[in-house]
């Protein structure tokens, strides 16, 4: 299972490409260093998913019943917009028009490790997010997210 850690900012140029940070790619392995699935966050922002990241999420999402109502409308959500693509020969991530306006992102940008995916944010917008959280509201979630499971709490 690939999984990420860090945050790293970075800066499009105009014609939306970003360099993908050297830290992440030091976390892929080699043979999927290059390709990945862009597509449209929870949030507004954008999410990298390495290629084997992507596959067990897309074979789940297709074996939804689609008579359900419901599975179609998050089909449609989550997959509007998702791309196949690949890093340039210089590293560099291309993100499409649609999807840079989703996400609000113009110039400088901030790339975040989530797990098994990088999430692509505006740097502004992500500074704002992180200014509306009070420590003690992050302490309720963080409690009311993992207090109930099996976690060991040594501290």
């Amino acid at each position: 299972m690939i999984g990420f850690l860090g945050e790293y900012e970075a800066t499009l140029d105009s014609k939306g490409r970003f360099l993908l940070p050297v830290g992440f790619k030091k976390q892929l392995p080699d043979e999927e260093a290059t390709r990945f699935v862009l597509s449209r966050g929870f949030e507004k922002c954008l999410s990298l998913y390495p290629i084997k990241s992507w596959e067990p999420i897309f074979n789940q999402i297709s074996q939804l019943n689609d008579f359900d109502p419901k599975v179609r409308e998050f089909r449609r959500y989550f997959l509007n917009g998702a791309i196949n693509l690949e890093l340039d020969s210089a590293s560099r991530v291309l993100i499409p028009k649609n999807l840079m306006e989703h996400a609000g992102l113009e110039k400088d940008i901030v790339l975040v490790a989530a797990v098994n995916k990088i999430e692509i944010w505006d740097k502004v917008k992500y500074q704002q997010f992180f200014e509306s959280v009070s420590p003690e509201a992050f302490s309720n979630l963080a409690n009311e997210v993992m207090g109930k499971g099996s976690v060991n709490n040594d501290n």
